[in-house]
């Protein structure tokens, strides 16, 4: 999805500023020509010099062809040059300024646009004066016109700011929602290798197993039985069959794990991925378990998920990952030393807040192995994330 840099509100503004100074220079000719005087001829020659100059700086900055601020600043610098003339030919000339205000903010910053505008505001009430005496209104109506441009500038100035954090963040969602659709989708086509896995080895593999231990049994009981060779035949089949089970089993398991185990694939991702993005991390888990594929898969995409939240949220320096097996149980820990959070406030929300998906696909994970989540946390001294399962609940 594409975002323009500039919105509508901001393209009237520029537009309706172009349109005012064309409209005022316009004015200073129109005047010159209703009421003539000896530097008729010069004034009108001036305003359109500087209606040229305008209009291509205007152009050159649309199709961004400027060379950077030092090629607006020269512009600007024109610009004023030429109104100075004119200011001093006729007073009709001052209206000029209110336009020129903008671009003073606009190429010079707050602090030196202010400084120009402060001068520009005080040469056009020097310059009424010495035209037609001094007044109220030659005094008060530059005064003001110098305080609304400057509202109006540094307004101008706060919402482009926002507009371009606005951008920034709304590029940084569709990221994350790309990199968010990606990972689900990854996740559930090793999720699905997974299932078909220990689908295939709960009941295909276990069958042909079961068939070859039993003509292997027949084959022993009565070797000169007639039809013994069938069954040999049949044995050897199973058996053939069951090799290319288990061959099939261990293709569909996750490559990583399959070749480096849960500790090394961790400890990958820690030196790797989670290092580049500022995060310490230790992995105390051994490179070779006595676990189902599917249990250390999830075990893994739990760390990836418990990972990115810290990374996210936590504020944190340092993290570890930690793995206990014992013959009866598994407990897997992740432990940071980030700011914390309230775990009852976060409870309360969680279903109106869009950031606590991670924590709700993890647990999901947990209840479809048959254990138990556990998080840990208090605002001002890190959270720890406990997964404990029973491994006669989720032997393969």
């Amino acid at each position: 999805m594409a975002h323009r840099r500039l919105t509508p509100v901001f393209v009237a503004l520029r537009s309706g500023l172009h349109l005012v100074f064309v409209g005022l220079t316009g004015l200073v000719i129109v005047r010159a020509v209703v009421a003539p005087s000896g530097a008729s001829t010069l004034i009108i020659g001036l305003s359109l010099v500087l209606l040229g100059v305008y209009v291509a700086g205007a152009l050159v900055a649309k199709r961004g062809r400027d060379r950077g601020r030092a090629g607006g600043i020269v512009w600007l610098a024109l610009l004023v040059i030429l109104w100075a003339s004119l200011l001093g030919l006729t007073p009709e000339a001052s209206y000029l300024v209110f336009p020129l205000f903008f671009l003073d903010l606009h190429l010079l910053g707050r602090r030196w646009g202010s400084v120009a505008i402060i001068a520009m505001t005080a040469l056009a009430i020097v310059t009424l004066g010495l035209h037609g005496g001094w007044s109220v209104g030659g005094v008060v109506g530059p005064l003001v016109g110098a305080g609304v441009a400057l509202l109006i500038g540094l307004g101008y100035q706060a919402l482009a700011r926002e507009a371009e954090e606005r951008e920034a963040l709304m590029a940084e969602l569709v990221a994350t929602r790309d990199q968010l659709a990606a990972t689900e989708h990854e996740s559930g086509v090793i999720a699905e290798r997974a299932r078909l896995a220990r689908e295939i080895h709960d009941t295909v593999a276990q069958g042909l197993s079961s068939i070859q231990m039993l003509l292997h049994a027949a084959e022993r009981a009565d070797p000169g039985r007639p039809g013994i060779e069938h069954i040999r035949l049949a044995r050897e089949t199973a058996a053939a069959n069951l090799v290319e089970t288990r061959r099939f089993i261990r293709e569909l398991t996750p490559p990583d794990l399959d070749d480096h185990g849960l500790g090394g694939v961790l400890r990958r991702l820690a030196a790797t991925q989670w290092a580049t993005q500022g995060l310490d991390v230790q992995v105390r888990v051994a490179d070779s378990l006595a676990l189902p594929m599917h249990v250390q898969t999830a075990l893994l995409r739990i760390a990836q998920g418990g990972i990115a939240n810290v990374i996210q949220h936590a504020d944190a320096r340092t993290a570890t990952i930690t793995l206990a097996v014992d013959p009866t149980s598994v407990l897997f820990t992740i432990v940071d030393d980030g700011v914390g959070f309230d775990t009852a406030a976060a409870a309360d929300d969680s279903a109106a807040r869009s950031d606590s998906f991670g924590l709700h696909a993890t647990r999901e994970r947990v209840q479809q192995l048959g254990g138990a989540l556990t998080v840990d946390s208090a605002p001002g001294r890190g959270t720890r994330l406990a997964v404990e399962l029973a491994l006669t609940g989720v032997a393969s």
